[in-house]
């Protein structure tokens, strides 16, 4: 991973082989981000998305391990129990021009990935909501 800082936005390539939610979190702690936006795009050989089921109250994954172009990945950094803590949705289409989307859980870069995270100043932490069953913001200031 490479990055630049322009404008008060990080202007990110990941590389081949590398996963991105791993190296966002390696961003975040050196650059000391608690809050921000995600925004990327790339190609992918390997990866892991998954539908929240509102009645199980759990995720269903789906694994894909086809070359597929990122399309979109947009999300939030903010913090669970002063931790990083990435909220992060995905679409990826494949040759055939099949889009598969979802939460994402994790992804592997095949050629590239070049990713803006906007920080905000503040911090939002994340709580369990027993009702919805999900990490849910916490505004505490």
């Amino acid at each position: 991973m490479q990055y630049r800082k322009f404008g008060g936005k990080y202007f990110v390539r990941i590389d081949k082989g590398e996963e991105v939610i791993a190296q966002l979190k390696v961003l975040c702690e050196k650059e000391n981000i608690k809050l921000a936006e995600v925004r990327a795009l790339g190609a992918s050989d390997d990866y892991t998305v998954a539908v929240f089921d509102v009645n199980e109250k759990k995720y269903a994954k789906f694994h894909h391990n086809e070359y597929s172009e990122i399309t979109s990945l947009w999300g939030t950094v903010t913090a669970m129990n002063g931790e990083f803590y990435p909220h992060i949705h995905m679409t990826a289409g494949t040759a055939e021009g099949k889009v598969y989307g979802g939460h994402l859980v994790e992804v592997r870069i095949s050629a590239t990935c070049e990713m803006i995270v906007e920080p905000s100043e503040g911090i939002i932490e994340r709580k369990f909501n027993d009702e919805v069953g999900l990490n849910l913001f916490e505004f505490v200031n």
